[in-house]
């Protein structure tokens, strides 16, 4: 860095192997900037997708985690224990290119911050976060590492030959990083296994100001997505893979005794498409109108090839009778801040993140543990009905999240953070 920071003015180069679509490390990189941004700051981008504002962003294909050459590579390093010196020559080479790169980018665009999103945590491209945690500590650069996955909360890194790049980047160990875990558990896990301490920042949402109310575009909503009249709109706001557990939601569907269909946002995303076929013949046998809509739900309204309409998940969420977040695991839960923003009654599974960090909060939701019950299915069918109980509920959902997760919270973090890596 040629120049002092201004404190109240940084650049911040964000760094990810995809900024790009609705995945969660997406969404929560895309607040963290708009919050920082409100602060004075100044947001500069490297991935190997990325839809943000080209002039400010630096693209490398092959830090995408689904570059063939990556994906090659994956399997060869979490399929085996031992790794042959050429993995390790090519692993190397690759390692030096992203650095290149990234010494470019932070030349390019005069960085005084790096925000290192997830790259550092999940070893999905094990060159690449190698390649980070050397610039850092060959640079000295100040760096928050935002880990919103850890490999050892993956089965499929747990078999691997490249113990000793986990070890030294997934995440690295260097006194100018700040590290950043989104649950209280990880927060544990991380200093447990590596004596690494680090900071709980939640994810957000804009609390403060409450979503705008529906507009002329989406009066069509629930006939373009495909329901019927009387059909009641089940939400299922996830991707489709196998810990969001959307089986649950099949059978509560198919419990509730009164039309309904269950709305399935998002696509099977990074992880194939066997779960889907799996969702799918099971809601066939049991029976349940099941609308994958991925295609019609994307990041900004638009309209399709054949003419038909482009919604965003902030125009159906008003529409929906009943939110469904049936998952097994989750870092956090993107999907249920959303539910109580756009004040939806919501199902939740109990999963290990919700029963730390977010029911002791006091949040009034309707909640199973590993399996639908009587009692839940009643519940739902009592939230179907939209009484005068179900809207005190909501609102004082979305009163309990709005102090403990809207966007001044995170303020508050960055300001800690940058005293401690800037000083005052």
């Amino acid at each position: 860095m040629q120049r002092k920071p201004d404190i109240n003015r940084l650049r911040i180069g964000f760094i990810s192997t995809r900024f790009a679509g609705t995945d969660g490390v997406s969404l929560e990189t895309a607040k963290w900037a708009g919050v920082l941004e409100a602060m004075g700051h100044t947001c500069f981008y490297f991935a190997g997708r990325c839809d943000r504002p080209p002039a400010s962003s630096y693209v490398v294909p092959e830090a995408f985690f689904h570059e063939p050459e990556m994906d090659e590579l994956h399997d060869i390093l979490f399929t085996r224990t031992t790794r042959p010196p050429e993995v390790t020559r090519r692993i190397q080479r690759l390692k030096d290119h992203f650095k290149e790169h990234l010494y470019r980018f932070v030349e390019q665009f005069d960085v005084d911050l790096l925000i290192v999103e997830n790259a550092l945590s999940i070893p999905v491209n094990v060159p690449f976060g190698m390649a980070i945690a050397e610039l850092i500590a060959e640079t000295g650069y100040p760096t928050i590492g935002h880990h919103h996955d850890m490999a050892w909360e993956r089965q499929r890194f747990q078999v691997n030959c490249v113990g000793d790049y986990l070890a030294m980047a997934f995440p690295p160990n260097l006194p100018t990083i700040r590290h950043v875990v989104i649950n209280s558990v990880a927060g544990s896990q991380l200093a447990f296994r590596t004596g690494i301490s680090s900071r709980v920042i939640p994810n957000v949402m804009d609390f403060d100001h409450p979503p705008a109310p529906p507009d002329d575009y989406t009066r069509s909503v629930r006939a373009d997505l495909g329901l019927l009249p009387g059909e009641k709109f089940i939400l299922q706001p996830t991707r489709v893979v196998q810990r969001k557990g959307i089986e649950h939601a099949i059978e509560l569907v198919s419990r509730l005794g009164e039309p309904a269909r269950l709305v399935i946002s998002h696509a099977a995303g990074d992880e194939g498409r066997a779960y889907e076929k799996r969702v799918r013949s099971y809601a066939a046998r049991m029976g349940v109108p099941a609308l994958f809509v991925a295609d019609l739900i994307q990041q900004e309204r638009g309209t399709l090839p054949d003419g038909r309409k482009v919604y965003t998940l902030s125009d159906i969420y008003p529409y929906a009778d009943l939110v469904t977040y049936p998952s097994e695991i989750e870092g956090f839960g993107n999907a249920f801040l959303e539910a109580v923003y756009y004040r939806r009654p919501i199902v939740v599974n109990r999963y290990s993140i919700y029963e730390v960090d977010i029911k002791p909060k006091g949040f009034d939701v309707i909640e199973f543990d590993g399996f639908i019950t009587d009692e839940s299915v009643a519940q739902a069918r009592e939230a179907l009905e939209d009484g005068e109980r179900l809207r005190e509920i909501v609102e004082r959902n979305y009163q309990i999240a709005r102090r403990h997760y809207s966007y001044s919270i995170l303020q508050y973090h960055f300001r800690a953070l940058l005293t401690e890596l800037f000083g005052i």
